[in-house]
């Protein structure tokens, strides 16, 4: 489903791509073909996405969910801005990049993997993915987000009696 926040256009997305109930989602399926259809009839100068296992990671649970890819390539090339994952139990913010995980400032996609939520750890990679500019595995708390019109805020908070922090912004392309 999808759904608009003042400027924003938010979509949620089922990225169980296995499950005999999704279908697939690969061009020609019905969610490849829904998203390609929502976004053109939504063409918001901020969009945000966001699905449970994450594109990105460098997470040593579980590898990247690349099944997805078809999303992404929709998604950058409609102009989205932000994707928030989760399933991997650690929090990560990626640079802005282009589906093949090439940082791209000027179009790219800022990925977050927020699993922190109060379940035990997961441990990282000893090689992190690329262009990953921050990872916390230890530390439980939310992700909050202020959108603008034309950018977003973001902040991890963390859970009283903890310290990691990361907060930035970025303006929408």
């Amino acid at each position: 489903y999808s759904y608009d926040l003042g400027a924003w256009h938010m979509v949620a997305l089922n990225n169980y791509c296995s499950d005999p109930n999704v279908g697939g989602c690969g061009v020609g399926s019905r969610w490849h073909t829904w998203l390609k259809n929502d976004l053109a009839a939504h063409p918001a100068l901020c969009t945000l996405a966001y699905w449970h296992q994450p594109y990105w990671t460098s997470g040593s649970n579980h590898a990247p969910y690349t099944a997805v890819k078809d999303y992404m390539d929709l998604l950058y090339s409609a102009g989205a801005d932000v994707l928030l994952q989760a399933h991997n139990h650690q929090y990560e913010r990626f640079a802005p990049m282009d589906p093949a995980g090439q940082r791209d400032d000027a179009r790219g996609i800022q990925a977050f993997v927020v699993g922190t939520g109060g379940r035990s750890f997961y441990g990282f990679n000893s090689t992190p993915a690329a262009n990953s500019l921050v990872r916390n595995g230890n530390t439980f708390g939310v992700l909050k987000l202020v959108l603008h019109p034309t950018g977003w805020d973001w902040q991890f908070v963390p859970v009283a009696g903890q310290t990691f922090t990361d907060s930035g912004s970025l303006s929408c392309h």
